[in-house]
């Protein structure tokens, strides 16, 4: 879950051990390179616009189904049609002392805590992946389950969000919360507010918050223009709030450096910007972007990894699709901008593509990409998910090439890297294990994650970790979890003590789902949002 690092040391020591066990039983280096065999010295001919979703791959139209449910599974509140058989109502008092109802929303991992910073990086990307992807879900059945999960966290951010300056970031304390081991039905504790406001600022949070909800507003206009003007409103107040009261959120509240450490705010700034330009078609944050703040925020030419923290390559693949397909009003001063991002974007990609000349070489022998021991799977679903969407921008515009250091590398070779990472996570990797819980017939048993791990006709009040410490799979089973994942030896140890790679947080699933969506079929996308 973020940063989390506090109190783990002992039981990931027991675990790296164990890693170095279980490396006897994976292979050490796979024949072929996963995402590779692509690349020319020359450049290709443009490939033919495809056209309406075609046949649905299985494969991935399956694990879709499997990867929403999380979100079901991640529920607070008073839950509607609940699919999840040991799942209930809880947390229906949270936001009572300010005389709110901030009952709903999901719960950010194994834990029962809600952050809303990467909650609504969740909310963002999943509305991403309906605007990019809503056909080819539709195609697969499971529209209604995404705009299900998405509107459930864009209530909890309307509900957060009680006037114009004051937007609250935390429900629970996280100390008592992790103290705990109980199933949230039967949660006990106090579940104190923290707020975002005039004085404690936390403009990383709020422009998130204003990014999810203006992509979300583009979500629900055409079922629900009420709905989808109220988060409009609610995305520019934020937007404002975020941008004139400036300030990181864990420089605000220090407590949080050891949950979801911010590095900065400039990035959501102009991720939230860049949504809501999408979502009004109003030129001044296109040119607040581009022109007033590209050359100090967007850290142009520089690539770097997408994830709750790090917007700007999201930002730059988000703004190139304006690139791609043009924006009549746009000056000259902002497709300079325009032209700077999609630069950036081509160099995030290079650095993704195995046989790139620039290719990154942090990355497994089983061919995952893999940044970090903590929840590895997050950056290679992260990069998979934002090479599908470009790649879509290039197969829709005939688009031909990216060139990578005198090396073309077509939309169909972008397009298999991102199949490489998403096989790997479902079970084409040396474990042979698929790391999205409840897909295939092999996948982690002992999830961290408590409401999973306990009975649901079992009341073990706030000190269940027997429950924890079991070595008996759990008897529920969270499905859709993405776990942590493999260590960099392509080894994974299955023990729910071991919540580097047996915990599952929810920002994982939104790029998941976008993912397994731009996989489904192949088709083109829509060239604008509205």
């Amino acid at each position: 879950m973020g940063s989390r690092r506090g109190g783990c040391c002992g039981w990931l020591i027991v675990a790296l051990v164990l890693a170095l066990v279980a490396t006897a039983a994976v292979v050490a280096i796979m024949k072929r390179k996963p995402g590779g065999g692509g690349g020319s010295s020359r450049r290709p001919k443009p490939l033919p616009v495809p056209g309406p979703p075609g046949a649905v791959d299985s494969k991935y139209g399956d694990s879709l189904g499997v990867a929403l449910q999380f979100f079901q599974v991640q529920k607070a509140g008073k839950l509607v049609d609940n699919q999840i058989p040991w799942r209930g109502d809880s947390a229906l008092n949270d936001g009572k002392e300010e005389k709110l109802d901030l009952s709903k929303g999901l719960y950010d991992a194994g834990d029962h805590m809600k952050f809303t910073f990467p909650m609504a990086f969740t909310a963002t990307v999943l509305a991403w992946s309906i605007l990019e992807y809503g056909d080819q879900m539709t195609a697969a059945k499971q529209l209604d389950p995404a705009l299900d999960g998405l509107r459930w966290i864009t209530d909890f951010l309307i509900a957060a969000h009680p006037s114009d300056n004051v937007l609250y970031i935390q429900v629970g304390d996280p100390d008592l919360d992790h103290n705990c081991w109980e199933r949230p039905e039967t949660m006990t504790e106090k579940r104190p507010l923290t707020q975002i406001n005039a004085k404690s600022p936390g403009s990383d949070i709020a422009a998130e918050a204003a990014a999810a909800m203006a992509a979300a507003s583009m979500v629900f206009k055409s079922t629900d223009t009420t709905y989808s003007d109220t988060l409009l409103q609610h995305a520019q107040k934020l937007f404002t709030f975020a941008d004139t009261y400036r300030g990181i959120s864990s420089d605000t509240y220090p407590k949080l450096q050891n949950y979801y450490n911010s590095t900065g705010y400039a990035d959501e700034l102009l991720w939230g910007a860049s949504w809501l330009y999408h979502a009004t078609g109003d030129q001044t944050y296109l040119s607040y972007a581009t022109v007033e703040n590209g050359k100090a925020y967007a850290d142009w030419g520089r690539p770097t990894w997408f994830s709750w923290d790090d917007k700007l390559p999201g930002t730059q693949v988000l703004l190139s699709r304006v690139n791609f397909f043009g924006s009549n009003k746009a000056s000259n001063a902002e497709n300079s901008g325009l032209k700077s991002y999609r630069d950036t974007a081509e160099a995030v990609i290079c650095g993704l593509l195995p046989d790139s000349p620039s290719a990154t070489g942090s990355r497994t022998s089983g061919g995952l990409v893999w940044i970090s021991g903590w929840n590895s799977l997050q950056h290679a679903t992260n990069a998979a998910f934002l090479a599908v969407v470009y790649s879509d921008y290039m197969l829709t515009s005939q688009t031909a090439a990216v060139e990578c250091s005198g090396k073309y590398f077509s939309p169909t070779d972008i397009r298999n890297f991102a199949i490489s990472q998403a096989n790997y996570i479902l079970g084409d990797n040396p474990m042979k294990l698929s790391y999205l819980v409840g897909y295939g017939s092999n996948y982690p048993q002992q999830v961290h994650h408590r409401g999973a791990s306990i009975p649901s006709d079992v009341k073990t009040g706030c000190k269940g970790f027997d429950y924890l410490h079991s070595t008996s799979p759990n008897p529920n089973i969270a499905m859709g979890a993405l776990v942590g994942g493999p260590f960099q030896n392509d080894s994974f140890v299955d023990l729910r003590d071991n919540a580097v790679q047996t915990e599952s947080s929810t920002y994982n699933s939104g790029t998941l789902v976008g993912l397994l969506a731009g996989l489904v079929t192949t088709s083109s996308i829509a060239k604008t949002f509205t």
